[in-house]
């Protein structure tokens, strides 16, 4: 799997919003949320590669997401063609 980078990720969550509908673990592609009881947790912060499936999917908006911002595109390219994730972010490193 592609791990994202340590603690970059813009994910948030707003619990005391949060229905238990289960959207968000259903299109997040990596695992990063898991239900817990009733409501949703994050379970894997740096997996999230901020597509934004989680945040478009959620009704009552709890979660948040600034898709793009990151190097998810990086990420993929580097994991793609073998090599490290170079974006435009710092002197071509990743975020």
């Amino acid at each position: 799997m592609i791990r994202y980078l340590d603690n970059v990720t813009t994910l948030e969550l707003d619990a005391d919003k949060c229905i238990g509908c289960t959207r968000c673990t259903q299109v997040c592609p990596h695992g990063v949320l898991r239900m817990e009881g009733k409501l949703v947790e994050i379970v894997d912060r740096d997996a999230c590669m901020e597509c934004g499936a989680c945040a478009t999917n959620c009704p009552t908006d709890a979660l948040t997401v600034d898709s793009g911002v990151g190097c998810a595109i990086a990420m993929i390219v580097g994991a793609l063609r073998g090599t490290e994730p170079t974006c435009e972010c710092r002197g071509g490193t990743c975020c």
